[in-house]
């Protein structure tokens, strides 16, 4: 596994020299452009229209742009120096419990593995953090962006979630429509909540699955192998549903039947038929 930082954990007085891994991968199927003529992946130059010339990278710099095509410009000797030590230092600030962040807050996540000499250390502040149910709240320089982070216990070793910064997160007023407090009907609301329980169960993250990642990836296989590529027709659901109500007490009827859809298929069916509250049959 590749390792994408080098430094330490440090809290208090405590600094453990640490490594960290991608804990996730993209596994999205990326396409290249071609020159339809001739099949060639087409090249993307940097190019100045100014000196009507492509560049090369040690050709250009960094700068900010402060008003509209004014710059100043920042070496990465100038950004190292801001960093300071902080560049290699996962600090841990505080210790709290994991329920206390929204998972809004949540960005992306790294495997934490001890460094040279550092396992004893590693090991002891895991246990320390499993029995205690904490964890740690930390600050570190990654990708040239100071982070918040959470350190936690994950199966038998740490793992550090970069997090967004309180103003990185909109405000749910910007919404629009949230604000129409509309009266709830009490049965429709007793049948909803009948539904959840009906539909409730323990999170097994295997049964989920990208189908159109695995469609995809037949479909390309297919056309590798020169075969036939079939495309499936798409069945329409015909639905005779008028109101809130009669969606709720129909989605329990068939979750009775052992009917759930996957959970893929429960998206599609939400955005291709939209239920309206209360709407009646025109005469």
């Amino acid at each position: 596994m590749h390792t994408m930082w080098k430094g330490s954990i440090g809290f208090g007085l405590v600094h453990i020299p640490i490594k960290l891994y991608a804990a996730t991968e993209s596994k999205d199927i990326r396409f290249r452009t071609l020159h339809e003529a001739c099949h060639t992946p087409i090249r993307y130059q940097k190019y100045c229209p100014v000196c009507d010339k492509a560049l090369e990278s040690d050709e250009l710099v960094k700068a900010y742009e402060f008003a509209p095509g004014e710059f100043v410009t920042v070496t990465d000797e100038d950004l190292n120096e801001l960093k300071g030590d902080a560049a290699k230092t996962v600090e841990i600030l505080d210790f709290i419990d994991l329920s206390e962040i929204d998972p809004i807050y949540f960005n992306k996540s790294y495997f934490v593995g001890p460094a040279e000499n550092g396992e004893k250390a590693y090991t002891l502040l895991r246990k320390a953090m499993e029995e205690t149910h904490k964890i740690g709240l930390a600050r570190l320089t990654l990708h040239s962006k100071t982070h918040l982070a959470a350190v936690r216990v994950y199966e038998k070793g740490l793992l550090l979630e970069t997090l967004f910064y309180p103003d990185e997160i909109r405000s749910v007023d910007q919404v629009p429509g949230i604000d129409s407090d509309l009266p709830v009907n009490e049965r429709e609301l007793d049948t909803a909540k009948q539904l959840i329980e009906q539909l409730a169960t323990a999170f097994d993250p295997k049964k989920y699955t990208d189908d159109y990642r695995s469609a995809l990836e037949d479909f390309l296989q297919a056309k590798i192998a020169g075969q036939e590529v079939k495309k499936p027709k798409q069945a329409v659901q015909k639905r005779n549903v008028v109101d809130l109500l009669s969606a709720l007490e129909a989605s329990i009827a068939g979750a009775g039947r052992n009917e759930r859809p996957s959970a893929s298929k429960a998206a599609h069916t939400k955005k291709k038929a939209p239920l309206t509250l209360n709407k009646k049959k025109k005469a």
